[in-house]
């Protein structure tokens, strides 16, 4: 079948302003949208650029914009368009454009790592492994999948305001559940104090587009309401 793709492109080195570009291939109905933006750079044009790795959704580095919706390029598929649908390919928002579809994550993951994304202990080391239930597994075991590919974060409408562009995101509040969570862990007061203030956990306005583009299905949402859940009962705590 015939697809149309209008790509966003932008090279600051060469470029005053950004543009667009269209092009068109055949492709077969099981091809992904990553394939076809592979085809594009071998067969069209190689000055064509984007980030790209496994293929296979579990690296996250081919997140953009497909028909204005954040996504993993190489999870979507030709099938899922109509022939001759235009398809428009745009950069993450939120994020400074380096090249093209390639954007500067260096903020994202200062922003992740500023929630101390580890495991947090201070009882000494034990002989074998520190035990965890099944069940104890369980309450963060959605959180694990998350494979911080910005899709989230870029689709936030409070990372999208510049009054608020300090919040620090969905992904990195994910991962922040992730060990709040942990049973093994043993760093929540500290955790909480970096989560406790408007440009964490109460940064989040429950709109929902975190959840709602989430390559991984992550209740992200859900998540962030927990954790500001736990925040309230570690305040009761003190009284």
């Amino acid at each position: 079948m015939i697809m149309n793709f209008r790509i966003f492109r932008y090279d600051p080195e060469k470029d005053d302003e950004p543009y667009y570009r269209d092009y068109e291939i055949e492709a077969d109905p099981k091809d992904r949208i990553l394939d076809c933006l592979n085809r594009i750079r071998a067969e069209k044009d190689p000055t064509l650029s984007f980030r790209m790795s496994c293929g296979h959704g579990v690296c996250g580095s081919d997140g953009m914009r497909i028909n204005g919706a954040s996504a993993l390029a190489c999870q979507k598929l030709v099938r899922d368009f109509k022939e001759n649908e235009e398809v428009l390919i745009e950069p993450l928002q939120v994020f400074r454009v380096v090249k093209d579809l390639i954007v500067d994550l260096d903020p994202f993951f200062e922003r992740y790592n500023s929630i101390r994304p580890y495991l947090i202990t201070k009882n000494p080391v034990p002989d074998k492994e520190r035990f965890q239930s099944v069940e104890e597994h369980r309450t963060f075991e959605d959180a694990i999948r998350c494979i911080l590919c910005a899709c989230c974060t870029a689709s936030c409408p409070v990372n999208q305001d510049k009054a608020t562009e300090a919040y620090i995101g969905p992904a990195s509040l994910v991962r922040a559940f992730r060990y709040l969570f942990d049973s093994r862990d043993e760093g929540s007061t500290e955790r909480i104090a970096l989560l406790d203030n408007k440009d964490g956990a109460w940064g989040c306005q429950t709109k929902w587009m975190c959840t709602k583009v989430c390559p991984k299905e992550i209740p992200v949402t859900k998540e962030i309401f927990e954790i500001k859940k736990r925040i309230l009962e570690s305040r009761k705590g003190k009284k």
